[in-house]
């Protein structure tokens, strides 16, 4: 929705999170902070190695640089809106700690996206 407004400095999000669907594989960012607001349905936030039952009206944020991994994981039957908002701040890095994956943020905005050492995909 963001990018429909020409915004730049955040971005938002409207998602649905199908039956059994994840928002993301469980990640934290270096620089970008995160916020969701859930708006339909009771998706599970995983938030480090705790778990936490939202409910319509809930919202959440995600401080860039705590290392605490954080995911939306939706184990009911019916699908979870939510409205995510991120900034864009430039040279972030995103890690996935249950992965061998690793997102660092080019200078001219591209996604490069690693193995944890360091190789390429």
């Amino acid at each position: 929705m963001g990018d429909h407004f020409g915004l730049s400095n955040f971005g938002v999000n409207l998602t649905e999170l199908a039956p059994g669907a994840v928002s993301a594989l469980l990640h934290h960012h270096s620089k970008q902070d995160e916020f969701i607001y859930v708006l339909q349905g009771t998706p599970t936030l995983v938030l480090g190695d705790q778990e936490y039952a939202l409910k319509p009206g809930d919202c959440m944020g995600f401080k860039a640089g705590t290392s605490i991994a954080h995911q939306l994981v939706n184990r009911s039957g019916e699908s979870a809106i939510y409205i995510e908002i991120g900034d864009r701040t430039a040279g972030d890095e995103v890690e996935y700690p249950n992965d061998d994956l690793k997102t660092t943020q080019l200078a001219n905005g591209v996604w490069a996206l690693t193995h944890k050492d360091g190789r390429p995909y």
